[in-house]
């Protein structure tokens, strides 16, 4: 863990890593609270009414050890599958904590998956449980009899018989010896968003929350503090959810909120952040500029929020400068991938914070922009960003895929496939991943910053910006756009929002055309699902033919 000092040089040259020969994920966020301070609150599960259901670090071992008893009974063994198909909420946790112990792996999925999603992961994982609620278990219905590996199916939150999650776990002994697990041996798995292909199952070890400790202590202005309490609209099937917020806080202490909502809502997120008094909030970048589209934010709610952390995707100037001015706190980016997470950040408390960047690296890791032979690019030149490892926040491998594995890394660089460029000060751009990067009369130009700036139109909800064919800029930025209830589109909205961009960014960035859309394709983690639109723009440019020389 990180020690609080003010100067980021000599944090990130002093720190050094402290990985035990033993270490155990469930015990490390349950059973070693619940020996030292048992009724530390662990999880407070909001209701609309403000009166939360409590558990306690105590209640969180024993209902897990429970749990893993009755697991155990069903045959499942270290190193089997068990997928969690659930919401945030008490059994989510109890689920996670349990499997770890078991020395099983988890598998947590989106309740949003469709029934073909869902098959594709559990069989590609080949699960032997799923736990979840009445709602996933009618989508597994659909597709349970193409699984034949699967042996059962956990249901929380209804009558299921022997294999409801109540039962289980009050019929089932709260004492439990946890699997005697290394830091290296498989904990987590979890499936990469398919933006750029199909899905693949990243196997995470248990070092991996020892590994998210520094960059989360930086995101969060150095927990834990008296009254800290964290919440996240993420879901924890997301790594973003789960590592950026739910298990490190548990971690090192810090209560959690769970909330169920089946999509994101500005109004109901101000409530709860009002009722239950949140100091530490992981807010992805679409929801905060879906928190843009609400006036007067400011008088309405009174807020004593501590840290606001972003990421997922790049956060922008706009939006990083509305959440400063409008909430009164300057929001922490910061940078990672399922495979390597919380590598890149920005810790405002310590003067380490630039609009438009994700931050700096993270003590504790070695990040690098390279060329496509692997070599580290000058300062100021556009490459890939890239991780060294070893590192303790790394990924194992993609599972059953070792010609994937390989293909991820370039000597001892993890590539990401995103796009970047370091400062003269150590400061990280974030431009997109490479085929969302556009090409424009010899600029590349990365879409998240003009998304953002779009999102400061006064009539812009949502947006999404990709390059189209051109025959004399190779591509031309055009941006798709949801505006605000109530706004209606026309040709003169559309240039006044082009003509917005171009004033605040350059003249090559702006968008040469504007299509307002009714609704924005989301992944399950928030963010744009650019592909969609990038295809509909490359249909909809005209063929590439004729002679140009006179163009």
């Amino acid at each position: 863990m990180l020690e609080r000092r003010d100067d980021y040089t000599s944090l990130y040259s002093d720190f050094r890593w402290k990985i035990p020969t033993r270490f155990n994920i469930g015990v490390a966020v349950a059973d070693r609270w619940a020996r030292h301070d048992p009724e530390r609150t662990a999880l407070l599960d909001y209701r609309a009414d403000g009166n939360p259901e409590r558990l306690s670090f105590s209640e969180l071992s024993r209902r897990s050890n429970a749990f893993a008893n009755a697991l155990r009974a069903r045959g499942v063994l270290r190193g089997d599958r068990v997928a969690l198909l659930l919401p945030q909420g008490f059994e989510t946790l109890i689920a996670h904590v349990a499997v770890y112990k078991l020395g099983a792996i988890a598998l947590p999925l989106a309740l949003l998956f469709g029934a073909e999603a869902l098959e594709y992961r559990l069989q590609t994982a080949g699960v032997k449980i799923v736990v979840t609620n009445p709602a996933g278990a009618a989508k597994l219905s659909r597709v349970g009899a193409r699984l034949p590996g699967l042996d059962g199916i956990v249901v929380a939150g209804g009558d299921a018989g022997p294999d409801d999650f109540a039962r289980m776990v009050s019929s089932h002994s709260p004492e439990f010896e946890a699997e005697d697990t290394g830091p290296d041996d498989p904990a987590l798995m979890i499936f990469t968003s398919g933006t750029t292909g199909p899905p693949k199952g990243a196997l995470l070890p248990h070092r991996v929350l020892l590994g998210h400790l520094p960059g989360f202590q930086m995101a969060y202005e150095f927990p834990p503090q008296p009254r800290d309490l964290m919440w996240t609209p993420a879901d924890w099937a997301w790594a973003g959810g789960l590592l950026n917020a739910l298990l490190p806080a548990l971690y090192l202490g810090m209560p959690v909120v769970a909330a169920r909502f089946e999509k994101f809502d500005p109004e109901t997120a101000l409530v709860l952040v009002e009722k239950m008094q949140v100091r530490n909030a992981f807010i992805p970048p679409t929801a905060l500029r879906m928190l843009k589209s609400l006036p007067d934010i400011r008088r309405r709610f009174s807020f004593d929020l501590r840290s606001i952390c972003s990421a997922g995707e790049s956060l922008g100037r706009e939006t990083y400068e509305w959440a400063r001015d409008a909430l009164g706190i300057t929001p922490n980016e910061f940078y990672g991938q399922t495979e390597c997470n919380l590598v890149l950040g920005s810790c405002a408390g310590i003067g380490v914070s630039r609009a438009g960047t994700i931050g700096k690296v993270v003590p504790g890791h070695r990040v690098a922009i390279i060329d496509g032979e692997g070599r580290p690019v000058k300062r100021g030149e556009v490459g890939q960003i890239a991780v060294a490892r070893p590192d303790p926040v790394m990924f194992l491998e993609y599972w059953q895929s070792p010609e994937a594995t390989a293909r991820k890394f370039v000597g001892d660089w993890m590539t990401t496939g995103d796009q970047g460029v370091e400062d003269a000060d150590g400061y990280v751009q974030f431009f997109g991943r490479d085929d969302d990067v556009i090409t424009s009369a010899g600029f590349r130009i990365g879409p998240g910053e003009i998304e953002d700036c779009l999102t400061g139109h006064p009539a812009v909800a949502l947006a999404a910006a990709v390059g189209k064919p051109d025959l004399l800029r190779t591509e031309i930025v055009k941006a798709y756009v949801v505006l605000k209830n109530g706004v209606a589109g026309s040709p003169e909205l559309a240039s006044e929002i082009g003509q917005w961009v171009r004033e605040r960014l350059s003249a090559h960035e702006y968008p040469r055309e504007v299509e307002f859309v009714d609704s924005m394709p989301l992944t399950t983690t928030g963010k744009v699902i650019r592909r969609i639109f990038r295809d509909r723009a490359r249909r909809d440019a005209a063929p590439v033919t004729g002679d140009v020389s006179d163009a």
